[in-house]
């Protein structure tokens, strides 16, 4: 089962566009104001990928060229192709600080249902339909269709077991059993660890949306109160459709107080401290997730 994660740079990511005023927002419509954020959120994702370890990938380069040689039969340039993905990572391992794991790899893709929560409502519904006709690989296709989000994946290599296996690989090869180090090689070759990470698309937009309404309130009351709608909205689009649950007691208190917002902006419009409160709460939802993350690691950590 996929979780979200959210780590340290996801969850700032999530509030630094709430923190941060823009004139230039001030006269958007919600739909720029969403698409905007999107736009930022995705481009900060894409500038603070993780750095990849250039000696994992060279290691990993020399570790590939040994079980080429192997094939080959060539016993002792698998050798010493061996020892150079060793090497590479020698300083590494000789660190008081050695990282669990070295970032290989990064991918990030974008998956952006465009629709309100009444469309996923809709969908829903449609998905239910097909299953109780059998129809369940056209309800998959309709589910995979159900997704808002930003998904950063690292892949990495384990130092817990891969420097070992190369050395054992070695090993083998000292002994004369090379079916035994091209095994070894083989596994070590095909044995990493991949991180997803996944930024729920309609959560950023309502921060968003909270944010440029909380700005414009005074001045132009009317796109205020449907920056504060299409923001209720991506929050039941993000209950729907699984990144938080209807049941989390700060999701429903999000939900009173975008409502208790608009009263107040379509009265006498004194809006300052529930935008305030607002803000918090959306501060305090981010860390609940966050928090939840936490323990999660924390357990698998203890597993191990």
């Amino acid at each position: 089962m996929r979780k979200i994660v959210l780590s340290t740079f996801l969850s700032t990511l999530l509030l630094s566009s709430f923190a941060t005023a823009d004139e230039n927002k001030k006269n958007l419509t919600s739909q720029e104001v969403s698409a905007k954020a999107t736009q930022t959120a995705t481009q900060k994702a894409k500038d603070n990928k993780v750095k990849l370890v250039k000696e994992a990938l060279e290691s990993l380069k020399f570790s590939a060229k040994a079980l080429e040689e192997l094939n080959k039969n060539k016993t002792d340039d698998a050798k010493k192709s061996i020892e150079l993905a060793l090497g590479k990572l020698e300083s590494i391992l000789a660190s008081e600080h050695t990282p669990k794991l070295l970032p290989i790899e990064n991918r990030i893709v974008i998956k952006n249902f465009v629709g309100t929560s009444k469309d996923v409502k809709k969908a829903l519904d449609e998905v239910k339909k097909l299953l109780s006709l059998g129809k369940v690989q056209e309800a998959g296709e309709l589910l995979i269709s159900l997704q808002s989000e930003i998904d950063i994946t690292t892949v990495s290599l384990p130092l817990a077991s891969y420097p070992d296996a190369l050395k054992l690989a070695s090993k083998y090869l000292i002994e004369k059993h090379p079916e035994k180090a091209k095994h070894v090689l083989e596994i070590a070759l095909n044995t990493f660890a991949q991180d997803e990470q996944i930024i729920p698309i309609p959560l950023i937009n309502a921060l968003e949306l909270v944010h440029v309404a909380s700005t414009i309130a005074k001045e132009d009351k009317e796109q205020a109160l449907k920056h504060l709608a299409m923001a209720k909205d991506d929050l039941k689009k993000a209950e729907l459709l699984g990144y938080v649950s209807s049941s989390t007691t700060t999701y429903k208190q999000l939900e009173e107080l975008i409502e208790k917002t608009e009263k107040e902006v379509k009265g006498p419009n004194k809006a300052e401290k529930l935008f305030k409160e607002l803000g918090e709460k959306l501060k305090e939802f981010k860390e609940k997730i966050l928090s939840t993350h936490d323990k999660d690691e924390k357990s698998k950590e203890e597993k191990k």
